[in-house]
């Protein structure tokens, strides 16, 4: 069987959507709330908001289900010695595109939107995604954005993205025997979240999660964009009302969420961002925030977000895989399901929001983590070498009591903060990133919003208060007045004074008792560094430079 061409599958597509009896393309809002009710795809809570669970297999991503298509064209690009980089044959993902296309034919129902990814014009990615399911569509309008009049300028129209969501029907296990992943039960895999980045389609076949379509089209956008001298950044973004621009990123459990809602900044959106000659755009429409032991007191944006109380036509929240009482109350602290309950929103649900989704060159940029180790400073500066380096890196702790065996907190490093979304070699986002904090002059702290006085299990958690502080002296430019020795380990320079801020407390090595301790710790973590990045980046391309400021060189 001949290989099927870009424009055969889109004209297959066509043909189907126009033969269906029952095709149901860019409802009103309300009509797609209406449409998931009637399907019985969701039920309405107490506050309006749509509940809706998935299977058990779909409560999270399944990175090891997210395939990309090896092709020649593009397989120079992608960085296959990266974990999360899996490569489908041209072959198998086509026998899955068929499977999809004659699921499609016997559906009931069809629905399909037509939006878009990214708020500047100039890059904005068509997207149309088609499913069985009023839900995912529901899912693209609270997080794609709408089609806007100057589409036809965007540098990303010949990329006009196809997306197929089949969230709950699965693959012929005998069918694709030695062709998709073998489980830990010996079963062959039934499911698939697959990308073609050359013929420009993805199919998520057999997972419910939301996440899978969002992930999808962000990990796309990540691939596209350095193509045109944009840098994709899996990142918060916020600006003060002086129109100053500040980008935070950091993996799950760093604070990144909680820092980015400042009732002071207007949030620009928590996920993901371009950055290209005009400044920062977000990406989406809406967001995708964890619910479990969510507290009003502690996010009241994001609960009033998905809390607030409306008739469930105008509401439209999406709330999944979390406790609901049969009152239509929730229960955000029960993770029996699942720790990873999620809620999509639009961003306008927010109140302190750039409604434009769209700022300046950013003057700061915070990388946030959680170090359980307790050795780096609760504030460091970065030189443009050095922020290149812990963007490579991203790293944070995972800690103690995540996964049945770890008892001491152990290193994790996640590239560029998202290793799953960002598929090209190394060295393109490393060093787009360099050229671009050159070139606008913008400020790079490391942020520690873990642990001070020693290691998980015998310090204590940075008080968000003082992180707060320091944020703030970072976004006002007070970092940019003080001291700074070099820490010659960590190659990182650690301010001596802060102004407000209790001197002591910026040497992690004060507030410990056992210095000696805190030197092994701090040795360890830094070949730790060492050691990943020879094996993650051995002859990938990276500058010298660059690689000297690596922890443990």
């Amino acid at each position: 069987m001949s290989e099927m061409t870009q424009s055969s599958i889109k004209e297959q597509l066509d043909s189907i959507l126009k033969i269906h009896t029952n095709v149901f393309g860019n409802l009103p809002r309300k009509e797609m709330i209406k449409h998931t009710l009637e399907n019985k795809e969701a039920l309405v809570s107490a506050n309006g908001a749509l509940a809706l669970w998935t299977p058990v297999e779909s409560t999270g991503r399944s990175p090891k289900d997210t395939l990309i298509v090896k092709r020649e064209k593009s397989e120079k690009n992608i960085d296959w010695d990266s974990p999360n980089n899996i490569p489908i044959s041209p072959e198998t993902f086509d026998m899955v595109l068929n499977d999809a296309f004659e699921v499609l034919k016997n559906k009931d129902k069809l629905y399909f939107t037509d939006r878009v990814l990214g708020a500047d014009h100039s890059y904005s990615l068509p997207i149309r995604t088609i499913s069985d399911k009023a839900q995912a569509m529901l899912f693209t309008d609270n997080m794609f954005r709408e089609i806007h009049d100057n589409i036809s300028k965007s540098l990303l129209i010949d990329k006009e993205f196809i997306l197929i969501a089949l969230p709950y029907n699965k693959l012929d296990r005998k069918k694709y025997e030695g062709r998709l992943r073998k489980l830990p039960n010996g079963k062959t895999s039934n499911m698939v979240i697959g990308m073609d980045l050359d013929r420009k389609i993805g199919i998520v076949f057999g997972s419910a999660y939301g996440g899978s379509v969002k992930k999808l089209m962000f990990t796309v956008m990540n691939y596209y964009l350095p193509e045109i001298g944009v840098l994709p950044l899996h990142c918060s973004a916020n600006e003060g009302s002086n129109g100053d621009c500040a980008l935070l990123l950091g993996l799950s459990g760093t604070g990144k969420t909680t820092l980015s809602a400042d009732q002071n900044r207007a949030l620009l959106g928590d996920d993901e961002h371009g950055w290209n000659d005009n400044g920062i755009a977000n990406f989406e429409n809406g967001c995708y925030a964890k619910l479990i032991n969510l507290k009003q007191d502690k996010e009241p944006e994001i609960f009033n977000a998905v809390f607030h109380d409306d008739d469930y036509l105008n509401h439209g929240v999406m709330i999944e895989n979390t406790m609901m009482y049969p009152d239509g109350s929730f229960d955000v602290d029960d993770e029996r399901l699942t720790p990873n309950s999620r809620s999509s929103y639009p961003l306008y649900f927010l109140k302190n929001i750039n409604k434009a989704s769209k700022s300046g060159h950013p003057k700061t940029i915070l990388f946030l983590t959680a170090d359980a180790n307790s050795v780096l400073p609760p504030i460091a500066k970065l030189n443009s070498e050095q922020a290149m380096l812990w963007f490579l890196m991203g790293y944070t702790s995972k800690l103690a009591g995540t996964e049945t065996g770890i008892t001491e907190p152990v290193s994790t490093f996640s590239r560029f903060f998202g290793e799953p979304f960002m598929p090209r070699n190394p060295d393109v986002y490393a060093n787009l990133l360099g050229e671009k904090l050159k070139k606008h002059n913008s400020n790079v702290y490391l942020i520690n919003t873990g642990w001070s006085g020693g290691p998980y299990g015998v310090g204590s958690r940075m008080d968000i208060n003082l992180t707060r502080s320091l944020v703030n002296a970072a976004l006002s430019g007070k970092m940019e007045e003080v001291e700074y020795i070099d820490d010659k380990r960590f190659h990182i320079l650690v301010p001596q004074t802060i102004p407000g801020v209790n001197s002591n407390i910026l040497n992690p090595k004060n507030t410990w008792k056992d210095k000696d301790a805190f030197e092994i710790r701090a040795d360890k973590l830094a070949q730790e560094f060492s050691n990943h990045f020879d094996k993650a980046y051995g002859g990938k391309g990276i500058d010298k430079s660059i690689e000297e400021q690596c922890p443990g060189k």
